[in-house]
């Protein structure tokens, strides 16, 4: 229980603005306590299901780990830290956030989070080398999301018949 709380506790701070692509290189590279195949399976139902993604992921993870119990060490853990450190920063910028130096480091945060996400996104297609049918629903969507700005409930609704005919036809052509 320790573990998946400090794990996610580091999670959480760690990963900052990027929790997903930091949580996939923890609990995938180096815990080793999901293959990419599941964090991508657990990714993906986690961004479907309302609320934060993220706490989505580590409630089913923690509940596949220790139950109930685990559900709620990930969540607090996922939380704990960067709750504390958001009071503390928001406290800093109702006193300094007009001043151009802290405006140039939130962007350039924004940057580097967005970076992250796109990164994390390659490297999960990368190494599972999805068939062409289960890429173009993915492609779809960012279309979907990025160029057209079509709300998530709308791609997602849309798409998830396309998805699972691709994912039915691609297990049983193999």
């Amino acid at each position: 229980m320790a573990q998946i709380f400090l794990t996610y506790l580091k999670i959480g701070l760690v990963g900052f603005g990027g929790v997903n692509a930091w949580a996939r290189r923890v609990l995938v590279e180096e815990r080793r306590w999901v293959t990419e195949q599941e964090y991508a399976e657990v990714l993906g139902l986690g961004q479907v299901l309302p609320g934060p993604n993220a706490l989505n992921v580590a409630i089913q993870l923690g509940e596949r780990f220790r139950g109930g119990w685990g559900a709620l060490a990930a969540s607090f853990g996922l939380f704990g830290g960067p709750l504390a450190l958001l009071v503390g920063l928001a406290m800093f910028h109702d006193t300094y956030g007009e001043v151009p130096l802290v405006k140039a480091v939130l962007a350039g945060t924004a940057a580097a989070a967005a970076g992250m996400i796109l990164g994390t996104a390659a490297k999960i297609t990368t190494k599972l080398k999805p068939a062409l049918p289960i890429l173009a629903v993915g492609m779809a969507a960012l279309i979907g999301g990025s160029l057209l700005r079509l709300p998530l409930p709308f791609i997602v609704l849309g798409l998830a018949p396309f998805g699972i005919l691709a994912a039915w036809w691609t297990r049983n052509r193999a």
